[in-house]
């Protein structure tokens, strides 16, 4: 075991556009298991200490599935749901006692590799930094955060939203894939200072960098070396594709 890892995975969405209201998103299956039970599988194949999932949206559907998987994870209730920040404080209390990484997956990206994540934690311990990110190049990086590198040795200074982002950052390929490590202590400390200033009234974990940067904290990230590994699931087409990529991995 790990004990100095801990994964946090956010699990509450809707999935508005999976247009089944009576499903929690990351219930939908492929290869016959649900989507958030290859995350859970995929944070227990890294043996972290400990596993959070934050559940929400047809909660019961989630921790029941879960529970009777006899999967060893910590199930806390995001409700209202306010924003990826706003879930991933409910995962304060669970992780009191721990020191250490705070691994953030989300429950609806299936793919993802257990090279790759250790790729990124490994990246994560072996530079002086307050975060990392995992990123990914993209041919068509239109509609992404793009990742703006103009810190010591390439270090990340900003994440630009597309609507946000001028001519020259459009014209940048590595995207932000909302998968991050964070060192425990400063994660919690920076989502103190946030606020849902914004349109929706939630608050986004992206803004903990903000804080970060304005404290001389350094952060950092690594690409994915397959795009694919890091697709989100929002529509039945993308759950097709997923499908198709999963089975053709297992031959």
């Amino acid at each position: 075991m790990d004990s100095r890892l801990a994964v946090v995975i956010m699990a509450a969405g809707k999935g508005t556009r999976m247009k089944n209201p009576a499903m929690a998103k990351v219930m939908y299956t492929i290869a016959d298991r649900p989507m958030v039970e290859h995350v859970v599988d995929l944070a227990h194949d890294l043996h972290a200490s400990r596993v959070v999932v934050i559940v929400g949206w047809q909660k019961d559907s989630v921790i029941d599935h879960l529970r009777e998987s006899n999967k060893k994870v910590i199930c806390v209730e995001q409700n209202p749901q306010l924003g990826t920040g706003h879930a991933i404080m409910q995962a304060e209390k669970p992780l009191e006692g721990f020191f250490g990484d705070v691994l953030v997956l989300s429950g609806d990206v299936p793919l993802l590799s257990r090279s790759t994540v250790h790729q990124l934690i490994t990246y994560h311990r072996s530079e002086p930094t307050t975060a990392t990110i995992l990123t990914a190049i993209l041919p068509d990086p239109a509609g992404y955060g793009r990742i703006l590198r103009t810190g010591p040795g390439g270090s990340v200074t900003g994440i630009v939203e597309h609507k946000d982002a001028t001519e020259d950052q459009r014209l940048i390929q590595e995207i932000n894939t909302g998968i991050y490590v964070f060192d425990k202590q400063r994660l919690f400390e920076g989502l103190e200072h946030i606020t849902p200033n914004n349109v929706q009234k939630e608050y986004y974990l992206t803004d903990v960098f903000q804080y970060f940067w304005k404290h001389g904290l350094p952060v950092r990230a690594v690409p994915a070396q397959d795009p694919v590994e890091v697709q989100g699931i929002n529509t039945v087409q993308q759950l097709e594709d997923a499908r198709a990529v999963f089975a053709a991995r297992r031959g």
